[in-house]
């Protein structure tokens, strides 16, 4: 849903799906301007639309987030069934099941030609337990909290989730706040639309909450996956507007970390232990449950459908593998079982289904306003992050062929200049006896100056000190300036010392501000 508001800039097109699924993208759309580009079409459990040539069926499943579906498109080939992010839940807090009937009866008539199953648990052995037995836990950490502040964090989207911390705490006589923007707008979307049933008495803004006791609030705030500006590690940095955490707060962590968050996550607890903050996370108490099947519940989905082809999805290569093993164990052969990845294209035909070729499918990255970073803006942020920086300015008098002043160096993330004044020194008379050398020989054009300071730069740091840092030459070239009485000096260089206190060298006293 956040990949929208990018994907509309190039392209405008209608987007289908549940209430709940549009108002979480509504929300990203419009903060992006972007709604005029889109339609959205809410589609209700068990309607089958044309959607060009597609005949799409949306059928009921259970997940973390309300109202999921996966989706069977009809085809001249078949049914192919995209299981979407599921869960075999029976006892969901909406009531609202995954809907086996409708799976077993296009698998008993139709056939189900072609299966793309969600593969996150994959390696998980048995069933995920039922999102409704987190309520229970969660009460029950409520109860052991009394006279305490609690503070709760999960993911924005997981509503089911949100209405079940809402219920703890309303039972335990608490008042419920958001934290954090995107929460904040679910928590309006899930009550505008009925998911989310929490009275108007019990939910209170953030600015409010020092009017209660701290026994008598709950705050619900996102950085479950401790997002370094989210709600939650700004509160544990002690930067947070709204909240200063303490010794009186107890933090929920009711999610568990994705695979490559551990860290972030980590630091989240680590700094609010260090402010004096009791944690609860799903290592300590059972307040998470995952909403995507395991690996007995993808064999009983499996079993349902009986797919002649199958393509796990979702989830990273191991998990995919770890689908793969199970689809071979339900039946399906061992050759009717492709692995794929991102970018890769499949054609279903008459004669079964295989991989025709590949399209650009890379990260993008998305830089503020700008739009995607190309790879050679990506590779000079790495070299500056790895080796730092180093500029070399020299000033050269095009029309005699002299050097009027520097090379100066100035440097970050390379060397510490007040430590290393001799290797700058060093530095300098290397570079200045390069474009000398230049000079002489009747090179007169700033370019090829510059490329010959780069190259004396690096190759002298290269060997000096094993790195490989940005080399930024900046020659500036006059046939001579004039200094404060009106004479022509040779005395030229812009004094950039006073701006990189302590990282220039040679920078010449009393040089004309006019020079310029």
């Amino acid at each position: 849903m956040g990949a929208l508001q990018y994907l509309l800039r190039e392209l405008s097109f209608p987007i289908y799906g549940s209430a709940v699924a549009l108002g979480l993208a509504r929300n990203r759309i419009e903060e992006a301007g972007l709604l005029g580009r889109t339609k959205l079409i809410p589609v209700s459990d068990g309607e089958r639309l044309m959607i060009g040539p597609f005949d799409v069926e949306f059928i009921p499943v259970t997940h973390s987030v309300p109202h999921a579906h996966a989706i069977a498109v009809h085809t001249p080939q078949g049914v192919v069934l995209h299981s979407g992010d599921f869960k075999i839940d029976l006892t969901p807090v909406d009531g609202r099941r995954t809907d086996l009937a409708r799976l077993g009866q296009i698998a008993a008539t139709e056939g189900i030609r072609l299966l793309m199953a969600d593969s996150t648990n994959a390696e998980e052995h048995g069933h995920s337990p039922s999102e409704s037995g987190v309520g229970a836990v969660l009460r029950s950490v409520f109860g052991a909290q009394k006279g305490r502040r609690i503070i709760t964090a999960s993911f924005a989207s997981h509503l089911h989730r949100i209405q079940q911390i809402a219920d703890a705490a309303i039972d335990s006589g608490r008042v419920v706040a958001t934290l954090g923007l995107s929460i904040k707008k679910n928590v309006r979307m899930g009550r505008d639309l009925g998911v989310l049933k929490i009275p108007d008495a019990s939910l209170v803004d953030i600015d409010e909450i020092d009017k209660y006791p701290p026994g008598q609030v709950c705050i619900i705030s996102t950085g479950s996956q401790g997002e370094p500006m989210s709600a939650l590690a700004l509160l544990a940095r002690g930067e947070s507007k709204w909240v200063k955490a303490g010794d009186h707060d107890t933090v929920i962590l009711s999610s568990h970390a994705i695979p490559g968050n551990e860290g972030n996550v980590n630091r989240v607890i680590d700094d609010l232990l260090r402010a004096g903050v009791e944690v609860v996370h799903s290592g300590v108490a059972d307040v998470h449950a995952t909403g995507h099947a395991q690996a007995d519940e993808l064999k009983t989905y499996m079993s349902l459908t009986r797919p002649e082809w199958l393509v796990p999805i979702h989830g990273e290569y191991r998990h995919m593998v770890a689908n793969a093993k199970l689809g071979v164990v339900m039946g399906v052969p061992k050759d009717n079982v492709l692995i794929c990845e991102d970018g890769d294209v499949l054609e279903l035909s008459d004669d079964g289904l295989k991989k025709v070729g590949r399209v650009p499918a890379g990260y993008l990255y998305v830089d503020g306003i700008v739009g995607d970073v190309g790879q050679g803006v990506l590779r000079d942020r790495r070299v500056l992050a790895e080796e730092g920086v180093v500029v070399v300015i020299v000033t050269v008098d095009i029309g005699t062929g002299k050097v009027l002043t520097g090379p100066e160096i100035i440097t970050r993330g390379w060397v510490y200049a007040p430590e290393a004044e001799d290797l700058l020194d060093e530095a300098c008379d290397r570079v200045a006896a390069v474009v000398e050398q230049s000079l002489a020989a009747g090179v007169r054009d700033v370019e090829s100056l510059e490329r010959d300071v780069r190259r004396a730069a690096g190759k002298f740091v290269n060997e000096r000190t094993k790195r490989r840092p940005m080399i930024v030459p900046v020659v500036m070239e006059t046939s001579g300036c004039t200094n404060r009485d009106g004479n022509r000096s040779e005395r030229f260089l812009p004094c950039l010392g006073a701006v990189h206190a302590g990282t220039a060298r040679r920078c010449v006293a009393g040089a004309s501000p006019r020079c310029v």
